[in-house]
């Protein structure tokens, strides 16, 4: 079976997670997916798939004879789609011999327009499969999975020699909670990768430092015929925080490398206000800054106002990979030759945002992030193809030999 022909199957399995839910998982539908896929794991002979009761499913495909002693790789996905748009009743599209051209999305009135996505003229020829432009495919991060298990599949008929290959797949990744509860020590690999990325050939080891930040204002309310020295508008302090933050960087105007602060809410009126950020950077020392700007922000209007006028919370989310990554670097190297070698140039680049990988590289688990070949995530215009599914399984495949 190709991995394409998975991911169909996939995507019709509702797993939106809840970023508002307390449970774990957030979602007990994902439950749905991850009880059909250890019963495919175990029809391609990973004996001991199971999932636990926080929704993870883990499997191994032991050592083939006189690799016993090889590294323990992992490999790395996570079932649930993304809660910013419909991922329910998803009917993909798929569209052999695909012409370059713009494709409408169903009855939708959305059109997969080239002007928007330049990229797609290289697909042309290609099957592409897109939604119907009423929900989100689901290739995010379906098709990492359908790649894993089809890599799993060719090992296994071709009888490929391997050490072991130890497999994992992640509830609640897109609310930020996919490695909350992952069992480094139990899955038992020496480095892994996840396969949570866009187009083939693409190896991420370098992401953002993250960080939430939220500031509350407390103003003092009094009839406005009489305010005069007395009322403190605690949505014009809010409005003063933000002025006091450089313009310049906030997603609209940054990429690369560069960092942002970004205001994801606010809401409030005389009496209380509430500001909630995100805080960006690759750079740790640009990190901290911008964590030390934010908290003089709150020291300088507190000394105009009031002490308890702003109060500040960081909380800081996850870190750069790249740091713990770089500690055993053959694991891109072997990742660019087994892209190399398909005639492929590797596409080497930072992350502007985070993933599992991330985190499970600072509990021990070094865990750079591959392509799938897929597109334009969280939304009705999110597509993938056959082909380039198959080069990320043929990735897979060389990064075993390696």
């Amino acid at each position: 079976m190709r991995a394409y022909e998975r991911l169909l199957n996939y995507v019709r399995v509702y797993t939106t997670s809840n970023p508002e839910s307390e449970t774990v998982p957030t979602t007990g539908w994902q439950f749905d997916l991850a009880d059909q896929l250890v019963k495919e794991m175990k029809e391609l002979g990973i004996a001991d798939a199971r999932v636990d009761d926080k929704c993870y499913v883990y499997g191994t495909l032991p050592a083939t004879a006189g690799c016993e002693n090889k590294k323990k790789i992992g490999l790395i996905a996570h079932m649930d789609t993304s809660p910013d748009f419909c991922g329910k009743n998803v009917k993909p599209q798929v569209i052999e011999n695909y012409d370059g051209r713009d494709v409408a999305l169903g009855n939708s009135g959305r059109v997969l327009s080239v002007e928007n996505f330049p990229h797609l003229k290289k697909l042309k020829g290609r099957t592409l499969i897109t939604t119907d432009g009423t929900t989100l495919l689901g290739s995010d991060d379906k098709a990492g999975i359908a790649e894993i298990l089809t890599a799993v599949e060719m090992i296994q008929k071709k009888g490929l020699p391997h050490g072991t290959i130890c497999i994992g797949f992640t509830p609640d990744e897109e609310v930020g909670a996919g490695a909350d509860h992952f069992d480094v020590a139990g899955f038992g690999a020496d480095y892994a990768y996840t396969l949570d990325g866009s187009e083939e050939g693409e190896i991420v080891y370098e992401n953002f430092n993250a960080a939430g930040a939220v500031f509350t204002t407390r103003g003092f309310n009094v009839h406005p015929g009489s305010a005069k020295n007395t009322m403190l508008n605690a949505q014009l302090v809010a409005m003063e925080i933000n002025a006091m933050l450089p313009g310049c960087e906030t997603p609209r105007h940054t990429e690369g490398r560069e960092g942002f602060f970004h205001l994801c809410e606010m809401e409030g009126n005389v009496e209380r206000a509430r500001l909630q950020y995100i805080v960006r950077d690759h750079e740790i020392e640009a990190f901290r800054h911008r964590e030390n700007m934010l908290r003089h922000i709150e020291k300088i209007l507190n000394e105009k106002y009031g002490e308890g006028t702003v109060e500040l919370s960081i909380h800081e989310e996850y870190r750069n990979m790249r740091e713990k990554v770089e500690e055993c670097f053959e694991i891109v190297e072997k990742a660019e030759e087994a892209i190399r070698d398909l005639g492929i140039e590797p596409i080497v680049k930072p992350v502007r945002g985070g993933t599992d990988g991330s985190r499970l590289s600072f509990m021990g688990l070094p865990c750079p992030n591959l392509g799938t070949g897929s597109y334009a995530f969280h939304g009705p215009y999110e597509h993938t193809t056959a082909e380039g599914m198959d080069k990320a399984v043929e990735i897979i495949l060389g990064i075993v030999k390696a």
